[in-house]
């Protein structure tokens, strides 16, 4: 079964340790007492592309109060990551994972029709709970495209609850 966007609004972000890169294993655990962005993406998603530019200008904005780990699965690869990185100028962390994340996150079985779109992103507060979940459409290209990001994570740091997209 595929949850709709804000099924996991309010519960506990599921757990993971994850490489990036250069073996790096990244836990959610290790960014509590700050709000954690975690998006999936694909090197070869347009949207992601300009997107990364967007979480690289929130990352300096928000530094010290704010981090962002980015998700790939296949048919992603180290070196597919390396050049997108480059290309991008992507400093945030890029995280490998095979599948079973990105279905704790969406709900989803690989292998069986469904999936989800990307970006897709996760907004968990400072306690470890998702506060927001959005996926790129036209009700949310702001957060993707403009300045939309901003204030979704200016609720976040305040503890506010943000207004839901469709």
């Amino acid at each position: 079964m595929l949850f709709a966007v804000d099924e996991m609004v309010g519960r506990r972000a599921p757990g993971f340790s994850l490489p990036d890169r250069a073996y790096k294993y990244h836990d959610p655990q290790d960014y509590r007492g700050k709000v954690l962005i975690i998006e999936f993406m694909q090197t070869t998603c347009p949207h992601c592309a300009a997107f990364s530019k967007i979480l690289e200008e929130a990352a300096g904005k928000y530094a010290g109060k704010v981090s962002i780990l980015s998700i790939v699965n296949p048919p992603d690869t180290p070196e597919k990551v390396a050049q997108y990185a480059a290309t991008n100028k992507v400093s945030i962390p890029i995280l490998f994972d095979c599948g079973q994340i990105a279905a704790s996150y969406v709900h989803w079985s690989p292998g069986k029709s469904g999936g989800f779109d990307i970006p897709r992103v996760f907004i968990i507060d400072a306690t470890g709970v998702i506060r927001r979940d959005l996926q790129y459409n036209l009700m949310t290209k702001d957060i993707f495209e403009g300045r939309g990001l901003f204030a979704e994570l200016d609720k976040a740091l305040q503890g506010q609850p943000a207004a839901k997209h469709q």
